[in-house]
């Protein structure tokens, strides 16, 4: 016997496949680079309009299949990670209805497709990524309602798209209560068992190594780093100094974290007041660099401090977090420098930046005041140095370049230069990189710190007063620094004040989505637990709850499929029970058999039951020949029993 043929895709049903496949890749082209996004966009429109027309030929689906992997390699790096791993699967999507000619081709291509939006949740959880994701959903099962109707040849019957969306709405309906059980149920584990790839190509964020220049992509990422919520007093904007990594060593070029500096506990600090009780919420940076308002007076639990206070988790950053945190600023830090990390924090490559070297000596040899030194060298910035994002590549004297002939820069070039100058004076110095200020978001009351908020400063040490905070930048361009979005959008213009209420709404969106949904933790769900009446709930309890949520959920999802599947009419569906009361005496209606001929079988075999045979006849009359005179109603056919008629005779 030969195979039967495939059948092939009718035009209808072609495009809403198509459409359920664009609308899956859709939130995933949003994650990726802007080239690899147009460019897979493009080419899967263009593969779509091709395979319409006719068969793609096998070469053609190769070469793109090549150029798209080329184009995925160079633009990661030819890095590995699973925004390599996305922007491949993006790429195939693309190219897959090349071969959409058949149904089976179309379930094919569609549970492909399902796969794109739960790949963009490896890449960003937030609620745009959540709401596209559903639409897909939606859409993949409304396309595969319609193949079922194609296949079965009841397409030109059935209610069209807005019966097939009322179909899948209530299939979603019905599954979302064991959805929130899980969700909110589910027994939570302080850390997880398992994590995410790293991604091939970095975020912008703040990193232990800095080099003048490095940090131009970071400086114009106006997305949040953090948000903080202060509880009481709040400090000034030009208070606000989130403090990073510290970066002790120095090779002529780039700054970087002492490693060895890490094992050791932190400095002693004395704190003065005010203190800053504050809760902040990190977005994820696939590093393990923490930062806090300077300085923090405990550390939380998972956060650790090196001997430079440099915060870091043991875990890497690649969800959002929350810290509760108390900072007051610092008295004294380390007032007693150990002479192995004095010797560190003056350590200088040898062959670099001579003209540095003859003017600090020179000065040097003019003042023996270490604080008189520092206010000269921040005098000499305010007056003669300019702050641009315009800066040539450094040379081999980066810091001689910086401080003789350009004279302008940004955070890096003024805090590199100016500890290097301290250091040639003789003055213990480092760098430390963090942010600086923040934006009051007016709807949430909470303070927003953005990417181009990171800043690079310097701290000395100063005698009996410990590491100093001196910021050169501050010395040139202070507004720089200081500035926030709605400076920013009130030197825009009337349009871009009007976008400020806009702004603020988004974020205070997408601050509660982090709150109730991406940072939903095992202290979250004990403190809702708690809020209900559940006081100490350990995870065998939870897990007992859950379990109990659970089969009620999955109760109320059987009950309602059962439902789902009674016959609509209720004459007909009593009519049903009365065969099935029957059937358990072993006189079951066959399906061939007519009504009134079963009646008349079932007579026969209990000698007579008249009343069975004289409510058949009122069903067929009522059923098929629309009788008015005497119809039979579905309490009669339910209130006939089997039994009560065996004992009547």
């Amino acid at each position: 016997m030969s195979k039967p043929s495939p059948r092939p895709l009718d035009a209808a049903s072609r495009r809403r496949v198509l459409l359920a496949a664009a609308a899956c890749l859709l939130p995933l082209l949003l994650q990726l680079p802007g080239a690899s996004a147009v460019a897979i966009a493009v080419i899967g429109a263009a593969v779509s309009w091709l395979a319409a027309r006719g068969a793609v030929a096998g070469w053609l689906r190769g070469l793109l299949a090549v150029a798209l992997l080329g184009l995925v390699l160079v633009q990661s790096g030819f890095s590995i990670g699973r925004d390599t791993g996305c922007a491949l699967l993006a790429a195939m999507l693309a190219i897959k209805p090349s071969e959409l000619r058949t149904l089976r081709d179309a379930r094919s291509l569609l549970g492909f497709a399902l796969f794109a939006p739960f790949a963009t949740f490896l890449l960003d959880q937030g609620p745009l990524s959540l709401l596209l994701g559903l639409v897909a959903t939606v859409l993949v099962l409304m396309a595969l309602l319609r193949l079922s109707e194609q296949e079965s040849g009841l397409a030109s019957a059935s209610g069209g798209d807005g019966q097939r969306l009322r179909i899948v709405v209530r299939l979603v309906a019905i599954g979302l209560p064991l959805a929130l059980a899980a969700f909110w149920l589910f027994p939570r584990l302080a850390t997880p068992l398992w994590g995410v790839p790293e991604l091939s190509v970095a975020r912008p964020g703040l990193s232990d190594e800095m080099s003048p220049g490095q940090w131009l992509d970071l400086i114009v990422d106006d997305s949040p780093a953090l948000r903080a919520t202060f509880r009481g007093a709040e400090p000034a904007t030009r208070d606000m100094y989130w403090r990073g990594p510290t970066l002790t060593d120095y090779d002529g070029r780039t700054w970087t974290a002492s490693p060895w500096l890490r094992h050791l506990p932190p400095a002693e600090v004395e704190h003065g007041a005010p203190v800053w009780d504050y809760e902040i919420t990190l977005e994820p940076t696939e590093r393990n660099l923490l930062v806090a308002l300077e300085m923090p007076l405990a550390l939380p639990d998972g956060m650790d401090a090196s001997h430079t206070w440099t915060l870091t988790s043991p875990r890497r950053l690649d969800r959002v977090t929350r810290w509760q945190l108390r900072s007051s600023p610092q008295v004294r830090f380390e007032a007693d420098l150990p002479e192995t990390l004095r010797a560190q924090a003056l350590r200088l490559p040898d062959g670099f930046n001579p003209r540095t070297r003859e003017l600090a000596r020179q000065w040097r040899s003019e003042t023996a005041d270490d604080g008189a030194l520092v206010d000269r060298g921040l005098a000499w910035i305010r007056s003669e140095f300019a702050y641009t994002l315009d800066t040539p590549l450094p040379g081999r004297n980066a810091v001689d370049e910086f401080l003789f002939e350009q004279k302008a820069g940004f955070c890096e070039h003024f805090s590199s230069a100016f500890a290097v100058l301290m250091r040639e004076a003789g003055i213990p110095a480092r760098v430390v990189t963090g942010y600086v200020g923040g934006y009051r978001n007016a709807y949430g009351d909470y303070w927003i710190v953005r990417r181009m908020d990171a800043h690079a400063w310097v701290e000395v040490w100063l005698g009996d007063r410990g590491w100093v905070r001196v910021d050169p930048t501050a010395a040139v361009a202070p507004e720089r620094i200081y500035d926030t979005i709605e400076d920013r959008l009130g030197a825009g213009g009337a349009a871009g004040g009007a976008l400020a209420p806009l702004l603020d709404i988004g974020d205070w969106a997408r601050r509660g989505w982090n709150d109730l949904v991406l940072g939903f933790d095992a202290g979250s769900q004990q403190l809702m637990l708690q809020r209900i009446g559940f006081e100490h709930v350990d995870t065998a309890t939870l897990a007992l709850l859950f379990a109990l949520v659970a089969a009620v959920a999955l109760g109320w999802m059987l009950w309602l499929v059962a439902r789902s599947e009674r016959e609509r009419d209720p004459l007909l569906r009593a009519w049903h029970a009365l065969g099935r009361r029957y059937a358990r005496l072993g006189l079951a209606r066959e399906p061939h058999e007519a009504p009134l001929a079963w009646a008349a079988r079932v007579a026969a075999a209990r000698n007579g039951a008249s009343e069975l045979v004289a409510l058949t006849r009122r069903f067929v009359a009522a059923r098929y020949a629309r009788s008015v005179s005497d119809p039979v109603l579905p309490r009669d056919l339910r209130a006939h029993r089997p039994d009560a008629e065996a004992s009547d005779r």
